[in-house]
């Protein structure tokens, strides 16, 4: 046999061998290369800010290294990890309690209770902090009210600017999450459970805690640690009450020009994450529970008998403090502003709301055209490849925006200087950070369309191309939709990835709120962030519909 045959012969076993190895990892179903490769290429650009923060960190230096350590990271640790277990221990507390009430009693009201309860998760915690600076700031309305007929100036014994006004504040505009998530699995576990404890001869004491509680822990966990990263990644509302966590300390350590410091802090923050998403994995893991169908029951009112008027008046005091008390200071400004001609009417806000509109409506117009792919490529052709990027598409949703913000930033500035400081930039990043929400809607969407289908179009010879874009997407597009809304919503109100990479000049509601509020216009500021929470209504409905 000649030399190039036995290399031919040898390309060939090898071109084989390659073949059989891909049907192994695909299980069969290989996707076509150009679906894989436009998948690839979306993974790649959802992870390549965190990549980047992560290089850049190591670049630092260790005279960076050493001075964070010594001085501000200890600080830092101290600052966000005490306030994120303090919110979050509170917003669990007020979560699960009125979740059982509203879920579980007899409270008078209590359909319309779980909407208006729900209402805060629209109010950004940074537009709750503003509102709550202007009642109980240093010269806010309280101080006025309190020395009004004082022969003496007398100060408020409590400053909104200190650690307990910022886990008071955080803590009103989080435990939605907890109360949403923890009230759907009350109402779907079984009564059953209960019956039993109950027969046995426990009080319901007893049976809450040694029965009830237990069932509940994984969907009391998961939206703690919902609350966790999201104060953990909060900037707005620290920032506005002058409290210094790492979010607040990056954005201010690149507005100084220390890029090694903003890294280097970056890093640590990441760390944090990465802690506590695998600690909520060992959870779910460890806390497992299951009920059988045959054991469902629906679950049977409570009656609170005595307590019932102690229970209302506690619901009506966290409504009160978390949705009426910010709502009404927004609404009252407002209505100053328009009396005075500084309101909404005028070029400017019309303007900051332009630009929201084509930030948030660019960011989920294309956060849906990138998912599609992966999406097709997770649901159709499922392996270990195929899992590992669509994991890799939700990165910067388990991160603070400064984090993505500040990859950009050494990226383009770095690599690609003419899309530096641009609407593109600002656009991208929102879809790096929100992109996972139409993920997560489409992946439901498809679940729901037959395979088949796409089977029967390919036989006829059809491309994978085609039949995504002719049969999938159509049956999907609802769905995909749902998640648009909810990227755009999200965008409306994103902060500090705006702050650190919108073009000079190029303001957005969210923006603009935040500054003037810092300068006290809050005669000005009110419009917008009304605006902001009234858009954020529209979601909502979703939210409610599906917890």
């Amino acid at each position: 046999m000649r030399l190039c045959d036995i290399k031919i012969q040898n390309k060939v076993s090898g071109l084989d061998t390659l073949k059989k190895q891909s049907r192994k990892i695909w299980n069969g179903n290989i996707p076509s290369p150009s679906l894989l490769t436009v998948a690839v290429l979306i993974a790649i650009l959802m992870t390549l800010p965190l990549i980047y923060v992560v290089y850049q960190s190591f670049l630092a230096g260790t005279a960076s290294w050493m001075r964070l350590i010594s001085n501000r990271i200890p600080q830092l640790l101290w600052n966000t990890l005490s306030l994120s277990i303090s919110v979050t221990i509170l917003s669990s507390s007020i979560g699960v309690v009125l979740a059982w009430i509203v879920n579980r009693t007899d409270l008078p009201g209590r359909k319309i209770w779980k909407g208006l309860l729900a209402l805060p998760v629209v109010i950004p915690p940074y537009i709750g902090a503003v509102t709550y600076i202007i009642v109980f700031g240093p010269r806010g309305w309280v101080f006025q009210l309190i020395n009004r007929t004082a022969t003496q100036v007398r100060e408020l014994p409590f400053t909104i600017y200190s650690f307990a006004g910022v886990v008071l504040v955080m803590t009103l505009f989080t435990y939605p999450y907890v109360f949403l998530i923890t009230g759907s699995a009350m109402r779907k576990t079984s009564s059953a459970y209960e019956e039993v404890s109950r027969s046995l001869g426990h009080n319901g004491f007893t049976t809450f805690f040694k029965v009830i509680l237990p069932l509940l822990v994984p969907s009391i966990g998961a939206s703690s640690i919902l609350v966790f990263l999201y104060v953990l990644s909060d900037f707005g509302a620290v920032s506005m009450l002058r409290y210094v966590t790492f979010t607040s300390a990056i954005y201010f350590q690149r507005a100084g020009f220390d890029i090694p410091s903003a890294a280097v802090l970056s890093l640590v923050l990441i760390a944090i994450t990465l802690v506590v998403l695998f600690i909520e994995k060992l959870v779910k893991k460890k806390k497992v529970y299951h009920q059988s169908k045959g054991m469902v029951k629906e679950p049977k009112t409570i009656s609170l008998n005595r307590f019932k008027l102690p229970a209302l008046l506690f619901v009506l005091f966290i409504f009160t403090i978390s949705v009426l008390l910010p709502v009404s200071v927004l609404i009252y400004w407002t209505v100053m502003g328009l009396n005075s001609g500084l309101g909404l009417y005028n070029n400017a806000f019309l303007g900051y709301t332009l630009n929201s509109f084509r930030v948030a409506g660019s960011a989920a117009i294309i956060s849906i055209l990138l998912s599609v792919p992966v999406i097709y490529l997770y649901a159709r052709h499922r392996s270990i490849v195929s899992s590992v990027i669509y994991k890799l598409t939700y990165t910067g949703y388990a991160l603070p925006g400064v984090i993505i913000a500040l990859g950009l930033v050494f990226l383009f500035n770095n690599h690609i200087p003419v899309l530096y400081s641009t609407v593109t930039l600002v656009v991208l990043a929102q879809v790096i950070r929100f992109m996972p929400q139409v993920l997560q809607a489409g992946e439901s969407a498809i679940s729901l369309v037959s395979p088949r289908m796409e089977e029967s179009a390919r036989s006829l010879g059809q491309s994978t191309w085609k039949v995504l874009l002719t049969i999938t997407l159509p049956s999907m597009l609802p769905g995909l939709l749902a998640g648009g809304a909810l990227v755009f919503v999200s965008a409306l109100k994103e902060l500090p990835a705006t702050l650190m990479l919108r073009p000079p000049g190029f303001d957005t509601l969210a923006v603009r709120v935040y500054y003037q509020a810092s300068e006290a216009l809050y005669i000005q500021a009110a419009p917008g962030a009304l605006l902001i929470i009234l858009i954020s209504l529209l979601p909502l409905h979703y939210l409610l519909k599906n917890y």
